[in-house]
């Protein structure tokens, strides 16, 4: 591809969803380091920062007034109000990476998902699976980090959010197995390291020769 052809090219928008314990983080690391002009979308919220976090790499940090501004000028592709705090993927943050030819990754839950899908219908869904439900409940017990509460009720939106990528507009499901490291992950019969699945897609889809 010439380099002209190639600073023409729009890049793509990549939606990862799947519960939490999945293996998304770690799909999103090696994807990084393997695909140069790859981009993780940061969130706008109207949640107050945390200690160390910045402006811009973490969040965008907006006040509600703001926040509500955008909603009513359409400038999120998806948003939504979690625990008194407004969230949202900001569109012209994420149509200036494609437009430069950048493939943009973005990681939302199912309903963002479907939100950016009708806003964007462009946007390429993948839905990132444990092995079994059985295997994700043992990975968010090894982490010793979250309570029997809040463990069932991931198990809960696991189950939902796999039922509703089924008989979604998902086309692509990822299955990880860490019997092997780094990760593997299962898809349409092949098998093979996650990032390089990726990385395989993102070439197929920019159509490069």
């Amino acid at each position: 591809m010439s380099a002209l052809a190639n600073n023409m090219r729009k890049g793509n928008l990549f939606v990862l969803s799947g519960p939490s314990g999945a293996g998304k983080g770690t799909l999103v690391k090696r994807v990084l380091q393997r695909i140069p002009d790859a981009w993780v979308s940061v969130s706008a919220t109207t949640r107050k920062p945390r200690p160390g976090e910045v402006d811009g790499k973490d969040y965008y940090f907006l006040d509600q007034p703001r926040f509500d501004e955008l909603v009513s000028q359409n400038g999120f592709l998806e948003w939504a109000c979690v625990h008194g705090n407004s969230y949202g993927t900001l569109r012209s943050r994420v149509q200036d990476h494609m437009n430069a030819g950048g493939q943009v990754i973005l990681e939302i839950d199912v309903q963002g998902a479907f939100q950016v899908k009708k806003a964007m219908p462009e946007a390429h869904l993948i839905f990132i699976e444990p092995p079994s439900l059985e295997e994700l409940e043992r990975r968010l017990r090894g982490r010793g980090t979250e309570t029997e509460e809040v463990i069932c009720k991931r198990m809960k939106t696991a189950e939902v959010e796999q039922i509703q990528a089924l008989y979604g507009a998902y086309k692509n499901r990822i299955r990880f197995f860490d019997g092997d490291k780094p990760y593997f992950a299962v898809t349409l019969e092949k098998k093979q390291k996650a990032a390089e699945l990726m990385a395989e897609t993102v070439r197929l889809m920019r159509n490069e020769e």
